[in-house]
């Protein structure tokens, strides 16, 4: 028996690799997905998106291809594995991204090459869409030069291309080594971590979608992943799948702080800040919310607090009055 049939679960819920099936529409990722596919729709030529190590830069881009009809765009994903790219790697692996064949080994042939495919598919009625993701690894001067002449290829004065960049924060820094590519960035978006009530809906989430029909997890051992992962997708994901472990090892049913603790101290999380714990949890079940609790936590969401600040505040002032 693994975990998973412990906690009767279908698959997997806290793997790290970027599936679709788990993508969780937060705010901050709706938004940056529909500024990014406004400028893919106005066929903007350079778009940029930001975000510390495992925001869910590469979900999202997955998400993106996902989203882009093929009879429209002819879409793809490139990801960067090294940071010795040289300019005829890239023409050439653009040019196979988009479907050009018989790649010529000559640079100026190549591009004459790549320009009539992508002329072919603006005749079609299409768009042609490059995903970048690790863009920050095309650290050099030279490779911004190739992008802004990519940038361009014109047809009947439309431009032929759209590139999207992901990677690191200091792909801004990468984009001033040309300054005037730089200038270029249509949309420009950054990814945030998640923060608690984002965490929360987060784990809820990926656990719904793997099976489960009950929480797993307290409301102190949420709020200790939270604290511990500092609201980062990747980490959270790390935590979760080795507390539910962690807990099948026990025989408990429900995760508690006391194993998440556990678990960040092995994964060396530990000088994260200390989680609080919540009001009614010490440990054992998940804390129920009274009938009273809920009427008066709907009333404070129609006043604008979501449903766990709202309930939360109800929780606090029941217990000052015990």
């Amino acid at each position: 028996m693994n975990y998973l049939d412990f906690y009767k679960l279908s698959q997997e819920p806290f793997s790290n690799s970027p599936e679709g099936r788990f993508w969780f529409n937060s705010a901050q990722h709706a938004q940056a997905t529909l500024r990014l596919g406004r400028a893919v729709g106005a066929r903007k030529g350079l778009a940029m998106l930001t975000g510390d190590l495992g925001t869910g830069k590469t979900t999202l881009a997955r998400k993106m291809l996902e989203l882009l009809p093929e009879e429209e765009f002819e879409s793809a994903l490139m990801v960067v594995i090294h940071a010795r790219v040289t300019a005829d790697w890239l023409l050439q692996k653009i040019a196979l991204q988009i479907g050009v064949e018989n790649l010529d080994s000559d640079k100026l042939r190549l591009l004459g090459q790549l320009y009539e495919r992508l002329v072919a598919i603006h005749q079609a009625g299409r768009h042609a869409v490059v995903l970048i993701d690790e863009a920050q690894m095309l650290g050099t001067r030279e490779l911004m030069e190739e992008f802004r002449g990519l940038l361009n290829l014109e047809h009947n004065e439309k431009r032929l291309i759209t590139f999207i960049f992901l990677g690191l924060p200091e792909l801004e820094e990468i984009l001033k080594l040309d300054p005037p590519l730089a200038q270029r960035v249509d949309v420009r978006c950054r990814l945030e971590a998640l923060n608690e009530p984002s965490t929360e809906m987060y784990i809820h989430h990926r656990l719904r979608l793997s099976g489960a029909t009950r929480e797993f997890f307290t409301r102190s051992a949420l709020l200790a992943i939270h604290a511990y992962s500092k609201g980062t997708p990747r980490l959270i994901n790390t935590l979760c799948d080795n507390a539910l472990f962690e807990g099948y090892l026990l025989k408990q049913e429900t995760v508690d702080e006391r194993i998440v603790t556990a678990v960040a101290f092995d994964l060396g999380l530990s000088e994260a800040t200390p989680p609080r714990v919540a009001p009614g949890d010490r440990g054992e079940e998940p804390p129920e919310t009274s009938p009273e609790v809920a009427a008066a936590a709907q009333e404070k969401r129609e006043e604008g607090e979501t449903e766990l600040e709202a309930i939360d505040r109800m929780l606090d002032d029941l217990e000052s009055q015990d």
